[in-house]
């Protein structure tokens, strides 16, 4: 082998030889049977069955309650609403950008108390507002728990249980200990993210863009 040949094939080899880049924070957003939708170093990812992110995280296994996650030579398993964060470094602030569908509704998709939902993102209502249907769905004990009120809705006034979720999450931003109301019945149709959880946040909107803007914790979410 002449020396030119050698030294491309060494240079090859300490190329190849180098570690990929650490990845630095996971957040697992949505889970179903064979395929995860995770939140990788603010990039977000839809992995399938035993296929690699860009990011080189494997999806090994998922169901509807947990996936298997491979990155970084090692195996983890995750539950929806999780975050892992690598280090103790964080961004200043944490950011979602939506956009809106052909009828000008801004929807995303989220959790409430680690479940998954989708959002009708509305800054219009003064408080996550979930319809009868949608808390027994996720468990909520909202007749034990809640505090019955009234609310107004298109129809007219209704039957309500005002509640405290534990959790509230969308993307990146969080929210802890969050008001919301119950509504009696099918409505509305889909949770809104409402002031109660918005009014925490800098909320722009350009056209059919709104985005989303939270200050960072400075210690690593666990």
């Amino acid at each position: 082998m002449n020396r030119l040949l050698l030294s491309c094939v060494l240079i090859a080899s300490q190329f190849l030889s180098r570690p990929a880049m650490a990845i630095e924070h996971i957040d697992v957003q949505a889970l179903l049977p064979g395929m995860v939708v995770v939140l990788i170093d603010g990039q977000r990812r839809t992995i399938k069955l035993n296929k690699t992110s860009p990011e080189g995280v494997r999806l090994i296994a998922a169901d509807s309650k947990r996936a298997t996650l491979a990155f970084d030579g090692k195996e983890e398993v995750f539950q929806l609403g999780n975050t892992v964060s690598m280090n103790y470094s964080a961004p200043e602030v944490h950011k979602e950008q939506l956009f809106a569908n052909d009828r000008g509704m801004f929807l995303a998709h989220g959790s409430i108390n680690g479940q998954s939902v989708k959002f009708l993102v509305d800054t219009g209502a003064t408080s996550v507002a979930m319809s009868e249907t949608e808390a027994k769905t996720l468990g909520i004990p909202y007749r034990l728990e809640g505090k019955k009120t009234f609310t107004s809705t298109a129809s007219g006034v209704a039957n309500a249980w005002h509640i405290k979720l534990r959790t509230v999450r969308l993307g990146r931003l969080k929210a802890k200990n969050v008001d919301a109301v119950v509504v009696q019945g099918n409505h509305p149709r889909m949770p809104l993210l409402g002031m109660t959880f918005l009014g925490n946040l800098k909320v722009q909107k350009e056209g059919n863009t709104m985005t989303l803007e939270q200050k960072a914790q400075p210690a690593a979410e666990k």
